[in-house]
């Protein structure tokens, strides 16, 4: 699977639990990775460029971290969209 298609199966995840439930980086490769039959490290790479392009985020919250959606005053004030 192309890394493209795998960060839209990513995303559609992301948006799909969105306010539901915050999500550790383990439990989106575990789930992507059972879902699409990619092995965990293809799908930890893919999760890694969307943090890193800022199409997701890390957020930190009672000691522990989670991966999120950001919000486009986040993406305004990093200068990703305007």
């Amino acid at each position: 699977m192309e890394q493209a298609e795998l960060q839209e199966k990513i995303y559609e995840f992301m948006q799909k639990m969105k306010g539901k439930k915050k999500l550790k980086e383990k439990d989106i490769i575990k789930h992507i990775s059972g879902e699409t039959g990619e092995d965990k490290d293809v799908v930890k790479k893919a999760l890694r460029a969307m943090i890193d392009e800022g199409r997701l985020m890390y957020s930190y919250g009672g000691g522990a971290s989670s991966v999120e959606i950001p919000s486009e005053e986040y993406l305004r004030e990093k200068g990703l969209i305007k």
